[in-house]
């Protein structure tokens, strides 16, 4: 299990590593956000947007997808849900850093994927 922060989610939408790991490991381990951390993307998503010139209807059409494969936890603040569901958090600030809970970012990500999918086998 993981719990994946709102900037993960706005990555998922206009990156492509978040995408590329989630649907690889979406069978071996289950990916959680909060929905707070939706409505949180769905609000900087249409800012981003924006600035960038970009639509915004495809975008949440992506992020819809993206939940598809990350349940949202309904009304669960992300540290609380982490500390609850005794689970590491996906998040690329240092919001969580300190909080007793393991936070891996992007870039390491898959180090905790490869080893949580292992388990499951």
């Amino acid at each position: 299990m993981l719990v994946l922060d709102a900037n993960i989610l706005i990555r998922a939408v206009l990156g492509s590593r978040v995408l590329g790991l989630t649907p690889k490991y979406a069978g071996q381990v289950e990916f959680l956000a909060p929905d707070t951390a939706f409505e949180e993307a769905r609000e900087y998503l249409q800012e981003i947007l924006k600035i960038r010139g970009l639509p915004v209807s495809s975008a949440m059409a992506a992020l819809d997808l993206v939940a598809g494969i990350v349940n949202a936890s309904s009304g669960a603040m992300r540290r609380i849900a982490a500390l609850a569901l005794d689970c590491p958090i996906w998040a690329e600030d240092t919001d969580f850093f300190g909080c007793g809970v393991a936070t891996w970012t992007t870039d390491r990500v898959e180090l905790y994927l490869a080893k949580a999918s292992e388990k499951e086998l």
